[in-house]
């Protein structure tokens, strides 16, 4: 089962925080601060925090400027990942992906359902890849942001996760890009 070796060293890895949202301001960012607070007490770095409109080319937009600055490794999105109309996170996310990790969605289906029982079918979280990035949308609720992170990102963010974590490929996400 899964576990950290102490004996390794952590790693801290640099944390976009994107909030979708029609109704929130920054002040009411109550899912953004629950991941911002998680991200510090973890021992990483937020890079970089923004709240937008559910506008799938401005979230679209602000991923690839995100994937494009070296200063950061992971970006995080909270809302807009539901089932209505203006819900278009998911879709900008996918406008962006390189590759998908599609496990992703489906360990936090997992998560959710222990939670929530079957109302867990109405959120998309997704994660993937793109630009040597990692990107991952979670629901615009306070307890989906507390549950994705202490179950899967605060475990698969830390190095000295076993038996693998996604800190110690980081390096190599973008290697088809140097290789001509």
């Amino acid at each position: 089962m899964s576990r950290i070796d102490e004996s390794k060293p952590f790693m801290p890895v640099r944390i976009a925080v994107l909030t979708v949202s029609d109704s929130r301001t920054p002040d009411e960012d109550r899912s953004g601060a629950v991941l911002v607070d998680r991200i510090a007490s973890a021992g990483h770095v937020l890079a970089a925090r923004a709240l937008l409109r559910d506008e799938r080319a401005e979230i679209a937009a602000q991923l690839r400027a995100w994937c494009a600055d070296p200063g950061i490794d992971v970006v995080i999105s909270t809302g807009g990942t539901g089932l209505t109309g203006r819900d278009v996170t998911v879709e900008a996310h996918r406008d962006v992906y390189e590759k998908e990790i599609d496990a992703f969605g489906t360990v936090f289906t997992m998560v959710s359902f222990a939670k929530i029982g079957t109302s867990a079918v109405q959120s998309r979280a997704t994660g993937g890849v793109a630009n040597g990035t990692y990107l991952f949308a979670l629901p615009g609720s306070p307890g989906a942001c507390k549950d994705a992170w202490d179950e899967i990102l605060s475990l698969q963010l830390d190095y000295r996760h076993r038996p693998c974590n996604f800190v110690e490929i980081l390096p190599r996400l973008d290697e088809h890009q140097r290789r001509k």
